[in-house]
């Protein structure tokens, strides 16, 4: 995997975590049919080097990672336009990685649990039945971290 180019702008790792624990939704980009790139929006859970979310039972999302599983999923976590500057304050990460289904139950349960935690807290018995009601219909999927690389403008990496 390639270096940073402008590795002054780069975030360390426990910012990069920060930024993924934080985010709400972020862009799975994947090999899809024919060799295209599919990049697709959603919801996820960052967790001990790992990211997790959910899918249907079947999908071009489900099918491009069994066909591949090299993926990589941005997450924006800061994107400030500064019209008078004529630029952008932002900060991003980027995780690539390998993605597979989970087919274990428990990690599948552990995986589902997080995720619903995340978006949901503080209600487990409404959140075990709703799992439990829906449990055969939808996979989660672990996309395990190979690499985390964080960047910001050279604007917040200055203190500005």
């Amino acid at each position: 995997m390639r270096e940073m180019r402008r590795f002054r702008q780069a975030l360390t790792r426990e910012d990069c975590d920060a930024v993924l624990e934080k985010g709400t939704s972020g862009v799975l980009a994947v090999t899809g049919d024919g060799g295209w790139p599919y990049a697709v929006p959603l919801s996820y859970v960052w967790r001990e080097g790992k990211l997790y979310f959910h899918c249907a039972l079947s999908g071009h999302k489900l099918d491009a990672i069994r066909a591949d599983s090299r993926a990589s999923f941005c997450v924006i976590d800061q994107d400030h336009i500064v019209p008078e500057e004529y630029t952008t304050y932002y900060r991003s990460v980027i995780v690539f990685g390998r993605a597979r289904v989970l087919d274990d139950p428990a990690e599948k349960r552990r995986a589902i649990e997080a995720l619903a935690e995340k978006y949901r807290p503080g209600f487990p018995e409404a959140t075990a039945a709703e799992i439990d009601g829906a449990w055969d219909r939808f996979c989660m999927v672990e996309l395990a971290a190979r690499q985390v690389t964080g960047k910001q403008a050279k604007e917040l990496a200055a203190g500005r």
